[in-house]
């Protein structure tokens, strides 16, 4: 431990970093919060990110109370489409967090998916994890299932494991490869570690091709697998520990978290088969809709 380590770890912990470790925000949210003359500390507005919190202190955003963080939970979600992943939508649209079942602590999202996007959203009570999981350094593949419309160079989808520059911006090694054709569509699945703001679209655009439907299947080791569009399960003790170093104690019994009500999805009559692998997850809640299935 360094000398400043020492330091923070006697005058308490900064403020922006114990409100992500409480769910309110990613750390760098936060910051945008305290800045914003959102957080108070002991009834006064918080100037600056590097004030330091001790047990006991009384910290509101927007006027609540937040409550000091919890042990670390992190859940799996089936995203529609049609909702953007977000606390508060300028525009009014459905959010992420307004349609997730009740009974679930206050949430951040890793990464995010685009409002036409679906699939595995991990959701967890820890700002400060879900920045971690974010990070491209930690390696992991985001695993989409992909439908796109016009003619498939499969050279040209093979070539991307060599990166890519679009419009100026240069993306990593992406593996992609065709699963089936269907008239002028296809299915193709796609591996990134990336995760650049729309990447995949801009990058498929770029060969000449329109997603018409992105799923993500996989975050790393965790997998979408059977998971119904709109539920939620949390990810066991033991997974955390063993995939995220993790000393979490094992959780009480739960209730279940029921899906939404949700109509079937459009899409083709027989959709390839995406990889299954629900590792370190009990059964998932089962909903109405079809269980074989920001960027």
């Amino acid at each position: 431990m360094s000398e400043d380590d020492t330091d923070d770890a006697r005058r308490g912990e900064r403020i922006a970093k114990w409100l992500a470790r409480a769910g309110i925000a990613s750390r760098r949210d936060a910051e945008k919060m305290i800045a914003e003359g959102r957080v108070k500390l002991g009834g006064k507005v918080v100037e600056t990110p590097a004030t330091f919190i001790t047990p006991g202190d009384h910290v509101t955003v927007d006027g609540k109370p937040v409550a000091a963080a919890e042990r670390t939970r992190l859940f799996r979600y089936h995203k529609p489409d049609g909702l953007v992943t977000t606390h508060r939508d300028p525009q009014g649209r459905p959010t992420v967090f307004e349609k997730l079942p009740p009974g679930l602590p206050r949430l951040v999202s890793v990464g995010r998916l685009d409002l036409t996007s679906e699939g595995l959203l991990l959701l967890t009570n820890d700002g400060e994890l879900a920045r971690k999981l974010e990070l491209p350094s930690n390696g992991w593949l985001r695993r989409y299932r992909v439908r796109v419309h016009g003619r498939v160079d499969e050279a040209a989808l093979a070539a991307l494991i060599r990166g890519v520059t679009v419009e100026g911006v240069k993306y990593g090694p992406i593996e992609a490869g065709l699963d089936a054709r269907q008239g002028t569509n296809a299915w193709l699945t796609v591996s990134i570690q990336e995760g650049k703001n729309r990447e995949i679209r801009r990058v498929m655009s770029h060969l000449g091709l329109e997603v018409t439907r992105l799923i993500r299947t996989a975050y790393g080791p965790f997998q979408l697998g059977i998971l119904p569009r709109g539920a939620v399960e949390e990810v066991n003790a033991k997974v955390l520990r063993d995939q995220l170093g993790l000393d979490a104690p094992k959780r009480l019994r739960e209730t279940a978290l029921a899906p939404l009500p949700e109509a079937p999805p459009e899409g083709p009559r027989r959709m390839p088969r995406a990889r299954s692998a629900t590792m370190g997850t009990r059964r998932p809640v089962r909903g109405r809709d079809n269980p074989r299935g920001r960027e």
